[in-house]
């Protein structure tokens, strides 16, 4: 169990009691675990396909495990940040690169099982990546994948006449439930049949991203191959009474025999014409678009973990991640789950590595008050708090046990471009512009952040940023009134969303007050639990978020393609095809000089158009228990649980 800290200092816990009174946390019939620590929230979900949050991935990390992992590797920079490097010290042992870069082929370890004892196989991640990109479970990571061939066909449907395609028909196993999948049927795209649409000269489905896809109004006309026999059979997925439908048969009835028309589930491209096969029981193949140098970072990201098919298709999709139901390979199991309260984590004695696990059981307390975490701290009853108050970093710096160093990450917010008045880039410019972001740094945070003047952090080696502007009132003004609404006449209430934590409250307080005081601006706050907040984000109901994004790679393409035209991370509703041209150009691009310089001309563009408001990057701040062994200053601020360890719990201090 965790143990007290010798060194307090009084005046400290004493301010910090004040502040908030200790959590009462249940342990019931547990018994204590060796290392506890605060996510900050309840997580939202444990299925990596489908979680977007830091917290949610802390959890992922332990139960699930990639090809590779993460992990500290090298010296210590002048920051004393060590490193990380994607490395074959997880599901995979070893990888090759083909000469051209655009070939990897993964070879999956013989002791890699699940923790029902079930050999870890190359079908696994096929299966698991295919599901990741499939319309129906609608990942906002599924971009990370589009570097594989045909991958983004496959997602997005973007089918073209003569594209293989494959037909799940409407006879699941379970229904309401995605997987098992139905009978699949594979052929050949021969005509897509749509309202309005020229066919001599009808080449796309158009179908849309993110999951819209074959929910649209269309005919799919497939030729099925036989040996020397070819036969044709027509399909919809949507129900062959709807009028639009009924409408497009008697149209063409003439040029195809549609009298046949069957309902189906989905018309996708078909995925065994994507670059993601297994080609041995042990051999993981991946074929690339063109060379990507970041993509073992993108392999070692926890949206590509794989899920355990047996047990997903067996509980469904909503259950198969409960305690009692989860079958992981990760370096630990999920015990139990206690809403609001913790997650219990098990060393998992199936993991190839388990000899080197040192903790036998973990707890993740959910915690939303940064002052209450804090004072759990201080009485011994955390190891690690991950998210100290603002208001006590100057004290806590002079304290050994506070790890605080620069990372890439950046805070910022949001700004829903489709809600009038953010519609217009002059009132979003103004609207940066009139935040003094130097006092929220030096007032709100204190923890050496430094105000952002752009998007992409510093760290990325060959990389200078773009330019968003500084604090300047009078420029603030004269855009705004440049906008049609000097001295902020005529400008609706401007709310604010935020998840609820005290540090987010405070930032957006003081915003509230810079948009007053030098805008003339009324600005109302709303707060909402993690879960909610990000629902709420997804759909769009807000005018502005506090939103924060760590990079998952050292590359500006991590923050920038987030933004891209419908990106399942943009969430802005802001779409500039030049924009768009530009990402795109940049990931074909092999000259790193050349690249790089793509990559500044979109970010400016970003902080030209303003869809979003950088307002500082972060530095890492934690407090760890001085006990606590394997806890590394990262460049991502990540820590595997499974590499920390903790004296046995007769020792004192």
């Amino acid at each position: 169990m965790v143990h007290l800290l010798r060194r307090y200092f009084p005046f400290l816990l004493i301010l910090v009691a004040a502040l908030s009174a200790v959590w009462a946390v249940s342990l019931g019939t547990l018994p204590p675990a060796e290392f506890v620590f605060n996510n900050g929230t309840e997580v939202k979900t444990i299925d990596p396909a489908k979680a977007t949050g830091v917290p949610e991935g802390r959890v992922i990390n332990a139960l699930y495990e990639g090809l590779l992992r993460s992990v500290p590797d090298g010296e210590p920079d002048e920051l004393g940040r060590t490193p990380t490097k994607p490395k074959p010290v997880a599901m995979a042992d070893a990888y090759n690169v083909s000469d051209d870069g655009t070939v990897y082929t993964f070879h999956i370890r013989e002791s890699a099982k699940w923790s029902n004892g079930d050999p870890v196989t190359a079908v696994d991640f096929a299966w698991s990546w295919m599901r990741f990109l499939h319309p129906e479970t609608a990942s906002e990571y599924n971009y990370q994948l589009f570097y594989a061939k045909n991958a983004s066909k496959f997602a997005s449907v973007d089918l073209q006449e003569g594209d293989p395609v494959e037909i799940e028909m409407k006879d699941r196993p379970v229904a309401g439930q995605m997987f098992p999948r139905g009978t699949v049927q594979r052929g050949k795209l021969i005509s897509l049949i749509q309202p309005h649409t020229d066919q001599d000269h009808a080449g796309e489905a158009g179908q849309g991203h993110g999951g819209g896809g074959t929910s649209g109004v269309a005919i799919f006309v497939v030729e099925f191959q036989e040996g020397d026999n070819s036969t044709t059979a027509a399909f919809t997925t949507q129900r062959i009474e709807n009028e639009e439908i009924k409408s497009l048969v008697k149209s063409y009835q003439g040029e195809y025999d549609l009298t046949d028309l069957k309902s189906v589930e989905h018309v996708l491209f078909d995925f065994e014409h994507v670059g993601i096969r297994a080609i041995s029981r042990n051999e993981f193949e991946v074929e690339l678009n063109s060379p990507t140098p970041y993509f073992p970072e993108l392999v070692a990201f926890y949206p590509l973990h794989p899920v355990h098919r047996a047990s997903l298709e067996e509980h469904g999709d909503r259950e198969f991640t409960k305690p009692g139901k989860i079958v992981g390979n990760g370096p630990f199991l999920l015990r139990e789950r206690r809403i609001r309260d913790r997650l219990r984590l098990v060393k998992n004695d199936t993991y190839w590595n388990a000899e080197n696990v040192h903790l036998n059981s973990v707890d993740v307390l959910a915690i939303q008050s940064e002052t209450t975490s804090l004072n759990m701290y201080l009485n011994g009853q955390l190891d690690w708090d991950t998210k100290p108050p603002n208001t006590l970093i100057p004290l806590l710096k002079e304290r050994d046990d506070f790890v605080s160093t620069p990372f890439l990450a950046c805070y910022f917010y949001r700004v829903n471009t489709s809600k009038p008045p953010l519609d217009n880039p002059l009132v979003r410019k103004a609207l940066n512009m009139a935040i003094d972001k130097q006092t929220i740094v030096d007032s709100i945070v204190k923890g050496g952040q430094v105000p952002a003047r752009s998007f992409v952090p510093p760290g990325m080696n060959g990389y200078q940023s773009a330019y968003c502007g500084e604090y300047d009132v009078e420029q603030a003004k004269l855009l705004l009134a440049e906008a049609g609404y000097p001295n902020g006449k005529g400008l609706p209430t401007i709310e604010i969303l935020y998840n609820t934590a005290d540090s987010h409250r405070d930032i957006a307080e003081v915003i509230q007050q810079d948009w007053k005081k030098n805008l003339g601006v009324d600005v109302s706050l709303r707060n909402l639990e993690w879960g909610t907040f990000l629902d709420t984000l997804r759909i769009g109901d807000y005018m502005v978020s506090r939103s924060g994004w760590i990079g998952d790679y050292a590359d500006p393409n991590t923050f920038l393609d987030m933004f891209v035209t419908d990106g399942p991370n943009n969430q802005t509703k802001w779409s500039n095809a030049f924009y768009d041209e530009g990402i795109e150009k940049a990931k074909y691009e092999s000259d790193p000089v050349d690249r790089m310089a793509i990559f500044k001309e979109m970010e400016q563009t970003l902080m030209d158009e303003q869809p979003i408001i950088p307002i500082y990057f972060y530095v890492s701040l934690n407090m760890v228990n001085t006990r606590v062994k394997g806890f590394t200053a990262n460049l991502q601020d990540v820590h595997p649980l499974h590499l920390l360890s903790i004296p046995s719990a007769g020792a004192e201090e």
